[in-house]
């Protein structure tokens, strides 16, 4: 990460955007960050639209709370919760599908 000051930035934002490669340059203002450039290689349109969406942030938010407060879900709940239950045709298979359960 490199860091330049809004004051001291000589070269224009298209040189800066040029010389990124992988790193990313942060724009400080005194001491505080104020803007920075991010190279978007292997980025898509959707992540990058998400990463900065209200809507998208708060349910990211939310989740995070979540799970700090131990509320979460095995693998088999959640399969349990959202996926439906399947009734075998044929009585063989659902014999089978019984002796998997126990």
């Amino acid at each position: 990460m490199r860091k330049v000051s809004l004051a001291q930035a000589s070269q224009s934002l298209a040189k800066y955007a040029a010389e990124l490669k992988n790193d990313i340059v942060v724009v400080t203002q005194g001491r505080r960050a104020v803007a920075a450039l991010v190279p978007l290689k292997n980025v898509d349109r959707e992540s990058l639209a998400l990463s900065t969406h209200p809507e998208f942030l708060a349910l990211v938010k939310k989740a995070r709370a979540e799970i700090a407060a131990g509320r979460t879900l095995s693998l088999e709940e959640m399969r349990a919760r959202v996926l439906p239950r399947r009734k075998a045709s044929n009585p063989r298979l659902q014999r089978t599908a019984r002796s998997r359960r126990r």
